[in-house]
């Protein structure tokens, strides 16, 4: 049974924490958070009586062997950067896994400080992009491993929240049909710059092709004004789908529905309950880290450096974007990149 603890209360956090009625490997231990009302009425409610102000020392206090860090990308009430030492701290403390809400990073200079920090931790790090383990979405997963759609030949995947804002979940989704396969070239376009002054800068549109090593083209689009509605519901962060094509059919899976073409099963389809669903997806995402602590060969899906080739093709849309030029990946992002956005857009 390995101990866990989180590290920030909010709504996200809530999330994670009602997700472990399905984990059956860990437990909840020790919450963490600045503001003592949030912190203590998330003890309550979940039960938790170990809690903290001080990340710190709930680490040294509680060793856990999970730490969930479930906070914003840059700390309340300012525009400070806060994924890197918050990540660096978990690390130096030796903490042996973390799960770190996405996205991972939102410009080019906190990718590279995470980057470095990949090549040296020995903190298993895991992003949260829990759409991975959504139920229906393994199950249509399964079905395209086992060649049930033939020979994968385009995938199509979009979310109308801006590219930084759901644009880690609909890439990972992507790379998850393709055994992780990292992205080698991107061309990418990108408008309106409203969001460049958030908590989490990012143009509101971007739309790009994208090649991978494994030979496969991709399209993906982010934004209202050029992706397709994934449901009825007008909140905007709903809108996630992928369309995964192959040579004896598809599958496509969406916010609140499924569609499936094959050989075998003809059409089928139905509505999803995405609630459901993803309390589920994230109670697998968690145990799929223990499974990661049991055994080296069991290295999660969303693990930190393939999320950061991931966030890299992001980072990649936005530069073809501002050079108007075919992005080969991996590549070094200029510093100022988000600085670069503004003059452009």
């Amino acid at each position: 049974m390995y101990k866990t603890a989180m590290l920030g209360c909010g709504g996200r956090a809530r999330a994670h924490a009602d997700a472990y009625r399905f984990v059956k490997g860990g437990k909840l231990a020790a919450v963490c958070d600045m503001n003592t009302e949030l912190l203590n009425k998330f003890g309550d409610d979940f039960g938790i009586s170990s809690r903290y102000t001080d990340l710190d020392e709930m680490l040294e206090k509680e060793k856990p062997d999970v730490l969930h860090i479930v906070t914003a990308p840059v700390l309340r009430g300012s525009n400070e950067r806060i994924r890197y030492p918050l990540m660096k701290q978990a690390s130096d403390a030796g903490v042996p896994a973390a799960i770190v809400e996405k996205p991972i990073a939102v410009e080019s200079e906190d990718w590279k400080q995470i980057s470095e920090l990949s090549k040296e931790t020995k903190t298993k790090f895991v992003v949260n992009t829990q759409l991975n383990f959504h139920p229906q979405n393994l199950e249509l997963k399964r079905d395209v491993a086992e060649g049930k759609i033939g020979e994968i030949k385009f995938i199509d995947a979009s979310a109308r929240s801006t590219p930084v804002d759901q644009g880690p979940h609909v890439l990972q989704l992507v790379s998850s049909y393709i055994d992780n396969s990292r992205p080698v070239r991107v061309l990418g376009q990108i408008s309106g710059g409203d969001h460049l002054d958030s908590a989490q800068p990012s143009p509101q549109y971007a739309s790009a092709r994208v090649q991978y090593e494994n030979g496969l083209h991709v399209s993906v689009a982010f934004g209202t004004a050029i992706a397709p509605t994934a449901s009825d519901d007008p909140v905007v962060f709903f809108h996630k789908r992928v369309f995964v094509v192959g040579t004896k059919g598809f599958v496509h899976w969406r916010f609140s529905s499924w569609e499936r073409s094959t050989p075998e099963g003809g059409y089928e389809g139905g509505p999803l309950n995405y609630g459901e669903q993803d309390v589920a997806a994230q109670g697998n995402l968690t145990e799929a880290v223990f499974d990661w602590l049991d055994d080296e060969s069991k290295v999660h899906p969303t693990h930190l450096e393939q999320s950061l080739a991931e966030f890299n093709l992001l980072l990649g849309i936005y530069y073809s974007g501002i050079t108007n030029e075919v992005i080969d990946l991996p590549f070094d992002p200029p510093d100022g990149l988000m600085d670069q956005l503004r003059a452009k857009l």
